[in-house]
């Protein structure tokens, strides 16, 4: 790995979910940590054989996103970067809420991109956000090899829109309820390649 860029080498790169984390409500939610499971189910994703094609390694400053990506870390033997504007949308005015009562304003978040639900981050600006943080990966990274991206279920969906050249929806958010998902496109075209598979189906 490490080779440097060649523009005849079809490079992909690997928008991967953080998968399910530990809920404290005693500390701020970008603070959290995989749980158990999640970190199961990274260290057999890290195991894929896929996995061994990823050349660079880039998440969000949320610690289970950096939890996530340093187990690919020590499994490939390549450092990793934080990027902050990788993160979540930004929800810190309403802080952790319950099950359904996130659930509810999440759909309005999507349903109304330009409106600040709650005051959280509109969907329009974070997806401008991710979507230009991914666009400055791909232009910096150096290497041959696939890209992996590990950040978040919202802001994934967000550029998975921008992507498809589809309106904002949630019904191109990631399935299940415990992330541990992945979406991939070509570097260079931008086309995609696949929508959301989980980590285990890859």
């Amino acid at each position: 790995m490490g080779e440097a860029a060649n523009s005849s080498v079809l490079k992909r790169v690997f928008f991967i979910t953080h998968p399910e984390i530990e809920i404290d409500t005693a500390i701020p939610v970008p603070d959290w940590p995989l749980s158990e499971k999640g970190l199961e189910r990274m260290r057999l994703f890290a195991d894929r054989s896929l996995v061994f094609k990823i050349g660079s390694i880039y998440c969000s400053e949320e610690r289970k996103a950096v939890d996530s990506a340093r187990l690919l870390s020590e499994r490939l033997g390549l450092p990793f970067t934080r990027i902050a504007e990788l993160g979540e949308n930004d929800r810190s005015s309403t802080g952790y809420l319950p099950s359904e009562e996130f659930e509810r304003t999440a759909d309005a978040f999507f349903a109304s991109p330009n409106s600040s639900v709650r005051g959280w981050e509109t969907a329009i600006h974070a997806q401008e956000r991710i979507t230009n943080a991914i666009d400055r990966i791909i232009e910096t990274d150096q290497f041959d090899e696939n890209i992996a991206i590990v950040a978040h279920g919202g802001v994934g969906a967000l550029a998975l829109c921008k992507l498809m050249n589809a309106a904002i929806d949630r019904i191109h958010d990631q399935p299940g309820s415990g992330g541990g998902n992945c979406f991939c496109f070509d570097a260079d075209t931008k086309n995609l390649v696949h929508g959301w598979k989980s980590i285990e189906a890859l």
